[in-house]
């Protein structure tokens, strides 16, 4: 029997492999990640029984794999979460490919950057001298979930007032600050830590956080190291480490409204 492989199959073939190795860069270094690969060789499996007709086999495999479906979504509820903010704020919030600049007037696209440069000079002088911080900026996704607990500022950015919360003797320095619609909403805040078990031992409790709140909003985190200065940027589970100043405020004026 001839074998015709068709564009339609082509294009079939390159969606599943950008879905897969998008889930491959999500679940990568988790416990999930055993867990996709036991399912993942059930169903190659289900596939042998089924081909060599081995209905009993077949039958049974079968019933495991059509009710795990619904097990999948339990299991993977975190890294669906990821896929989907990937997703959305990889491709569909793209700068060419954006809702906003298609519906946005050319007066909107004049952003305003006292606000991100603010934020890269506190960042500089902490970098300078070695003033740990965590700052989450909020884009899409709300940050009110990630304040309980911390002090509520809404104060108007500036790099002193920054400077001001991270200082080793604030009451407010242990935490991150939350910054949404152009505001520091709260200090203090504490976010939820990564489940990644292969991270760098490098990594402390602030990188862990960073990746963390990655993992659960499509906010941009920016840290500041205290034992060695860099800057770093985290967004989507992504790490960019040892930044310039330059380079932090592109990540800023990026795709962020302020």
């Amino acid at each position: 029997m001839p074998f015709h492989l068709s564009i339609l199959d082509i294009i079939d073939i390159a969606l599943v492999a950008v879905i897969l190795f998008q889930l491959y860069r999500i679940i990568r270094g988790t416990a999930a990640f055993s867990i996709f690969l036991g399912i993942f060789f059930i169903y190659i499996i289900w596939l042998i029984v089924k081909a060599l007709n081995m209905e009993l086999m077949s039958g049974l495999l079968g019933q495991v794999i059509g009710v795990g479906v619904i097990a999948l979504i339990i299991v993977f509820q975190q890294e669906v979460r990821m896929f989907l903010l990937v997703l959305g704020n990889r491709y569909i919030n793209s700068s060419r490919f954006s809702l906003d600049r298609l519906f946005s007037s050319v007066r909107n696209k004049q952003k305003n950057t006292d606000k991100p440069d603010a934020i890269v000079r506190a960042c500089e002088t902490m970098s300078l001298s070695k003033t740990g911080a965590l700052i989450v900026i909020g884009r899409k996704s709300k940050l009110d979930l990630f304040s309980e607990g911390g002090e509520i500022l809404k104060a108007k950015i500036s790099s002193g007032l920054l400077e001001t919360i991270f200082f080793t003797n604030s009451p407010l320095h242990d935490g991150a600050v939350l910054i949404e619609d152009g505001l520091i909403l709260a200090a203090r805040c504490t976010l939820p830590i990564t489940e990644q078990v292969s991270l760098p031992g490098r990594y402390g409790m602030r990188h862990k956080a960073a990746i963390g709140m990655s993992e659960h909003s499509d906010a941009l985190i920016i840290l500041v190291s205290e034992e060695t200065g860099f800057i770093t940027v985290v967004e989507t589970g992504e790490i960019v480490e040892n930044i310039t100043p330059d380079e932090l405020r592109n990540f800023l004026m990026a795709d962020i409204v302020w």
